[in-house]
């Protein structure tokens, strides 16, 4: 199973306690060029703006690269972490398998991607007054080229340190899968607060970031490993910056599209959540044939030693 496989390796509740303070260091260290940046474009007047207008102060590009450079630098720090602190290779964080499935990757990736595109142009033919065309070819195609280089570092870092790293250690800990599986995914959604849709939209869009947590969570565990869901999540995040942008959400970016509409989350924001994300885990589920969802969820995380004492002692 992909979190008893941490048992296998050093898995002391200390060396978590250290690894995650070295990883948040980390990305603490990572954010530090970002800072010099805006205070050498906007100086002294940085201080006590709102989020939305500091992501102003530099240019979009150069923006995106320096926010997305501090998970690259977490990413890094958590393979740091993995190799040398618990002594465990990076595929057995990241999967179940003999070896990692990129096809699995790439299905989560298309899968998402196909249903972003749909929806936008869908969205877009039917209330063109919401949008402006925002193609400019030079800016386009160096943001491209940082998004298609760097995001998938920023969604790595997330899958890997929410839905690998702590779901593995958490799973050891407390010796069962639905707890890592509430506690990654409530997490993960509550970090997205200070995120500037929120300060727009509202608090209810929590329900989202959160939803969207438990939906990658639901997929590691059923699939005993990362790849769907690093896939999805990194196609996700950059069809987002490639498709559209808005003067209030946290990827400022020369996409293809701006967002001039005046957003608003009600129920609407539930259907993702109840209809669209259900849907994506029936075709996941029928493509690789999950079964045992029960067990594979809500499940005991049992220490292998303990498994081979109880055969050893039956045998006998």
């Amino acid at each position: 199973m992909f979190i008893k496989q941490a048992f296998n390796y050093q898995h002391s509740f200390w060396r978590y306690l250290l690894g995650v303070s070295i990883i948040i260091f980390a990305v603490i260290l990572g954010q530090i060029p970002l800072a010099i940046a805006m205070f050498m474009e906007g100086g002294m007047d940085i201080v006590g703006m709102e989020e939305t207008e500091m992501l102003k102060v530099l240019d979009s590009n150069l923006n995106l690269f320096l926010l997305l450079l501090t998970f690259a630098v977490g990413l890094f720090a958590l393979f740091f972490v993995v190799k040398y602190i618990h002594y465990q290779p990076i595929r057995t964080v990241t999967t179940s398998r003999k070896k990692i499935d990129w096809g699995r990757f790439f299905f989560g990736f298309g899968l998402v991607a196909i249903f972003s595109i749909s929806v936008t142009a869908f969205d877009y033919f039917s209330n063109p007054q919401d949008y402006l065309v925002n193609f400019q070819p030079e800016p386009f195609f160096i943001m491209l080229v940082i998004a298609v280089i760097m995001i998938p570092l920023q969604t790595s870092f997330e899958e890997y340190l929410f839905r690998g790293y702590l779901m593995q250690g958490i799973g050891v800990l407390v010796k069962n899968k639905w707890f890592p599986l509430i506690l990654t995914s409530v997490v993960f959604g509550g970090l997205h607060f200070f995120n500037p849709e929120v300060t727009k939209m509202g608090n209810i869009i929590m329900i989202y970031y959160i939803g969207t947590g438990f939906l990658l969570g639901i997929m590691t565990l059923m699939d005993e490993g990362l790849e769907l869901a690093l896939g999805f999540h990194a196609g996700n995040n950059l069809l987002t910056a490639v498709l559209v942008t808005a003067d209030w959400t946290a990827f400022q970016t020369n996409s293809l599209l701006i967002d001039i509409s005046d957003p608003t989350a009600g129920v609407d924001i539930l259907i993702p959540i109840f209809v669209v994300y259900p849907l994506f885990l029936f075709i996941m589920a029928k493509k690789y044939g999950w079964k045992d969802w029960k067990e594979k969820l809500t499940g005991k995380v049992e220490d292998p030693i303990v498994d081979n004492y109880i055969q050893n002692t039956d045998n006998s």
